[in-house]
């Protein structure tokens, strides 16, 4: 994520390290993305949380913790940034799929504008933006 970028707002949620809070991660980051003029882009932003989500519940959170994840309003209004923030270890990376799996990063590559990894103690936060229709 790119630190010079101006924050206007942000919200956060902390979630337990189960499947179902993929769902309530969605809900969310609707509000916020929708309030904060991102409509048009909704499905890919959710389409993106679940995957994030899904990686930290799966791959990222160990047992007895959770995740946290923040959406924020940057650059003036015109990028929306989700982070997913674990205290797994690991960096994540697009790969080609390994049969019903592995698909999530390349999903959340082809959607946003960008995306990323970066260091938290312990653990990662993976991020994407998505910028503003023009």
């Amino acid at each position: 994520m790119n630190e010079t970028m101006q924050l206007l707002s942000a919200r956060e949620q902390f979630f337990r390290r189960e499947r179902r809070s993929v769902r309530v991660a969605r809900e969310f980051v609707r509000e916020p993305a929708t309030e904060w003029g991102f409509g048009a882009r909704l499905d890919d932003i959710l389409l993106c949380v679940s995957e994030l989500a899904t990686n930290a519940v799966v791959h990222g959170v160990p047992p007895g913790r959770g995740y946290l994840v923040r959406v924020l309003l940057a650059d003036e209004g015109r990028a929306l940034l989700v982070e997913v923030h674990d205290s797994g270890d690991g960096v994540p990376a697009a790969r080609v799929p390994d049969g019903e799996s592995g698909r999530g990063l390349l999903i959340v590559t082809a959607l946003a504008d960008a995306w990323g990894v970066g260091e938290r103690l312990p653990g990662k936060v993976v991020w994407c933006r998505f910028d503003a229709e023009r």
